[in-house]
């Protein structure tokens, strides 16, 4: 089941991130907590009745970005990656917006694109991560 995260749903959400954010990819906990989560809607993936995955939504202009999209390790080849991006792209399109857009690590770009996404600019680092700028008109 994946649905809009409550505030009761934060813990788990900045939880999911950290395990996987901080502590499977060494991001530093200043980088991955910038600050833009209250402006953000989140998603919270479960499996049966446990936080396994997340993705927030941020509007920029007519577009949502989708980031820090996270799974837990125990649940990656699930499918929950993919409902999560497919539902915030439901997300996005109720909120009225035209664009979904995504900074994708480079190692998951096949993943994005099996999901209508285009990869676009060059590859740049975040967190001293490679990633590609990828976009999906809606």
């Amino acid at each position: 089941m994946i649905r809009v995260a409550g505030p009761e749903d934060m813990a788990a959400v900045l939880d999911i991130r950290a395990r996987v954010f901080i502590a499977e990819q060494g991001v530093s906990e200043e980088e991955e907590r910038d600050g833009r989560d209250g402006e953000a809607v989140h998603l919270i993936a479960f499996a049966g009745e446990q936080p396994v995955g997340t993705a927030r939504i941020l509007t920029v202009g007519t577009t949502g970005k989708i980031g820090r999209v996270a799974v837990l390790a125990s649940e990656r080849g699930t499918g929950i990656g993919k409902a999560l991006i497919e539902a915030c792209l439901v997300e996005i399109k109720a909120m009225g917006l035209e664009t979904a857009k995504l900074g994708a690590q480079t190692h998951a770009i096949g993943f994005y694109e099996a999901l209508g996404f285009a990869a676009e600019g060059p590859e740049y680092l975040d967190a001293n991560i490679p990633h590609r700028d990828m976009l999906r008109t809606l």
